[in-house]
């Protein structure tokens, strides 16, 4: 994660707001009190609360842990027009 002082990513604020959404890669910002920040692409802020979302329902990281191990050859196939 790139490091830099609230004066330098002042300077270079557009440069880094290309560079954060361009690779998702997150900027600490030190701020002169000791009380830091980051700055990240919106993408990537919409993937963290989602993911948040999905770890605060119960069972659902388990679930989905479960799934992923789960071999494709016994998936349920798509069909388009099933009715839930």
């Amino acid at each position: 994660m790139t490091v830099m002082s609230a004066t330098v990513a002042q300077k270079n604020f557009y440069r880094l707001m290309s560079e954060v959404n361009r690779g998702n890669t997150p900027v600490t910002i030190l701020g002169s009190q000791g009380k830091n920040a980051v700055l990240l692409s919106e993408d990537e802020w919409n993937s963290i609360q989602e993911t948040l979302y999905l770890s605060s329902i119960p069972g659902m990281v388990d679930s989905i842990i479960k799934a992923g191990e789960e071999p494709s050859s016994v998936c349920s196939k798509y069909i388009p027009d099933e009715e839930w």
